[in-house]
């Protein structure tokens, strides 16, 4: 049996130049096993290839190590290695550090001039040097972040059909663009990338592009999200991003300027009812769990109703989340927890007290509201109904209300007003009046929304309002920082969801806005989930994210009156968030994971040991280990 080029290396052996001619000739070939009559599955012999390089043998595999850009880390390659990849005479001659990789990769990032070109820039990266590529996310990641996702993917999912073909290299497994056409052969599909990665993923993040942020159907285009989400789970919690998968399901657009746009490379063709929408995500889900039964699925940018139904249809029958609805509630609950503490603590605001106002009503909007109602029953001792009188929702069509005269979107309905005595109010200026609420949260994508009006009455009525204007990207916002420091006087608690600029104070200091941003949540939520190996994501899991996070903050953050942690402690804050995930899915008998439970019923200090197990297993670029060639290539 022949060896593999790491057994042979490791012994020092390298075959004569007739025996790697007959090898060659005889084992470097491509055979095609039919799992359908339809969809061919390729598989690769894992014999070794033998070639001359120069005055050196080097050994290589099918299994393409030496093309690979995990494996293949350029110019920080010793020449040793490259030797034995067969790579001699194929880069300059200098070896670098990975830090030195990182300072040249930096230099030619920032002489980047539009946001554009510095996305581009990562993706071609991405797809060249994986390691280096991550250096920078993780060592970078307030920069870098802002580039790989909100607010720079927005601009890039609207362009993704004009820069996808210099994004990467011609067939590189960088996710997964399903057809509605394609559904019948979906396991052989699966199957087939499964062999061009390295084995099983662990997670994939999957939209149809149907509602991109606040900028609509984009169809095909919407795969950037996919593809920037998972790359936050690895640097933000240590997912191998080898196990990751994105998926953008291609069932076509309501768009026109797509369908009629000859350099639109999705599908042409509106898309399907529900019922034929709703068949399509069965073929979907049943595939993905046929091929890959461990998986956990994230529902990504659904349109509103398709996202509740999904979530409704799967969540205790499979292993997945939907973050705009759960992730989004659930880091904003975390601020939210923070601001009433210190409301109640500057200002003396009673937490029972508190009458909440939510401009926009779609899904992202009903999934926080909801963890927000879930906070006032647990922690403050409401009912449900008396948690439901604190919620006062806001729609294109005014205050939302049982009697308005319209026929309200189901998820909606729970929230709907029946105590305005039959008056109706359109605008939010005058919601405010009616309300006068304490907190004003924006989920509307509707920029500038939060007038200089609006905000001057939520500082009229209070000593300290709560202004989250949550729409992203920045163009969405329905304020700015700096707008709700000045309209306040520099007195409010402010999250928003997307990255701005310090707001100088009189007195020369600087405040920083908090971000409620998913990437706190969902990165540690999923890793929590796929260690744990939990049967499905329960509610009480999300909502133990975020107690994780409300508590994660340090004392001196505590002390400024921050929301959220520093950005810079992501992974830190991620293995928090993980671990409280962790422990709910042990309290409701949802781990499987054997070491995790032994671990629960043997440890004297369980907290400890549980942060060393999640920490333990978080992929790090900064780990050499992570990067070595397996001893043999049958991934």
């Amino acid at each position: 049996m022949p060896l593999s080029s790491a057994t042979i290396i490791a012994r020092g052996k390298v075959p004569n130049a007739l025996k790697t001619h007959r090898l060659v000739s005889r084992s470097f070939f491509t055979h095609y096993r039919k799992y359908s009559t339809a969809m061919p599955v390729i598989e690769h012999e894992h014999t070794p290839i033998v070639s001359s390089n120069g005055a050196t043998k080097a050994i290589k595999q099918i299994s393409h190590f030496a093309t690979s850009p995990y494996y293949n880390q350029g110019t920080a390659l010793t020449a040793e290695t490259r030797a034995h990849l067969g790579l001699r005479g194929y880069s300059p001659i200098g070896v670098e550090p990975l830090e030195l990789q990182k300072q040249r990769a930096l230099n030619q990032l920032r002489s980047k001039t539009t946001s554009l070109d510095k996305y581009i820039f990562m993706a071609q990266l991405r797809n060249s040097n994986t390691r280096l590529f991550y250096k920078l996310v993780c060592d970078e990641l307030s920069e870098i972040a802002p580039i790989i996702y909100t607010p720079t993917v927005g601009e890039a999912c609207v362009e993704y059909s004009n820069i996808y073909p210099f994004l990467g290299p011609p067939g590189a497994p960088d996710g997964l663009y399903l057809t509605i056409n394609d559904l019948p052969y979906i396991k052989d599909i699966l199957r087939n990338y499964r062999r061009a990665s390295e084995g099983a993923p662990d997670i994939t993040v999957i939209t149809d592009g149907s509602r991109i942020l606040g900028l609509g159907d984009l169809g095909m285009n919407g795969m950037g999200i996919p593809i920037g989400k998972l790359q936050l789970y690895t640097g933000a919690a240590g997912i191998d991003p080898r196990k990751t998968l994105p998926i953008v399901l291609d069932f076509g657009t309501n768009t026109e300027r797509y369908l009629n746009d000859p350099l639109y490379l999705g599908l042409r063709q509106k898309r399907p009812a529900d019922p034929e929408f709703y068949g399509a995500m069965d073929q979907v889900m049943q595939g993905l769990y046929d091929v890959y039964p461990d998986i956990l699925v994230q529902f990504e940018d659904f349109s509103s109703e398709h996202a509740f139904g999904l979530l409704e249809k799967y969540q205790h029958k499979t292993f997945c989340f939907n973050d705009d609805i759960q992730g989004t509630g659930s880091v904003i609950l975390a601020g939210f927890m923070n601001a009433v503490r210190l409301a109640e603590e500057k200002v003396g605001v009673d937490p029972k007290d508190h009458r909440i106002v939510f401009f926009g009503a779609g899904s992202s909007a009903i999934g926080v509201a909801k963890n927000i109602l879930a906070y006032f029953m647990r922690e403050q001792g409401l009912s449900e109904e008396e948690a439901k009188r604190v919620f006062y929702l806001v729609d294109s069509k005014g205050l939302v209300t049982l009697d308005r005269g319209d026929k309200l979107a189901q998820h909606k309905v729970y929230f709907a007003r029946s105590d305005n005595n039959g008056e109706q109010y359109k605008s939010l200026c005058d919601v405010i009046d009616y309300v006068k609420p304490t907190a004003l949260i924006g989920l509307s994508a509707q920029h500038q929304a939060f007038t200089k009006e609006a905000i001057e009455k939520m500082a009229g009525n209070n000593q300290l309002p709560i202004i989250f204007p949550l729409s992203n990207p920045m163009t969405n916002a329905e304020c700015t920082f700096e707008q709700a420091m000045t309209y306040t006087n520099n007195n409010v608690l402010f999250a928003s969801g997307t990255a701005f600029p310090p707001f100088q104070l009189p007195s020369g200091e600087l405040k920083y806005a908090g971000q409620g941003n998913n990437m706190y949540i969902f990165p540690g939520l999923g890793l929590g989930a796929i260690i744990s190996k939990a049967r499905h994501v329960s509610d009480s899991m999300v909502y133990e994210a975020a107690k994780g996070l409300s508590i994660s903050l340090l004392p001196e953050e505590i002390e400024q009156g921050d929301l959220y942690p520093g950005l810079d402690r992501i992974r830190t804050v991620s293995a928090q968030v993980a671990a409280a995930v962790c422990k709910q899915a042990i309290r409701e008998n949802l781990a499987q994971d054997p070491t995790l439970l032994s671990l629960a019923n043997s440890s004297s200090n369980f907290d400890e040991s549980l942060m060393e197990y999640v920490t333990e297993r978080m992929w790090d670029p900064n780990q050499p280990d992570h990067f070595s060639l397996p001893a043999s290539s049958s991934l």
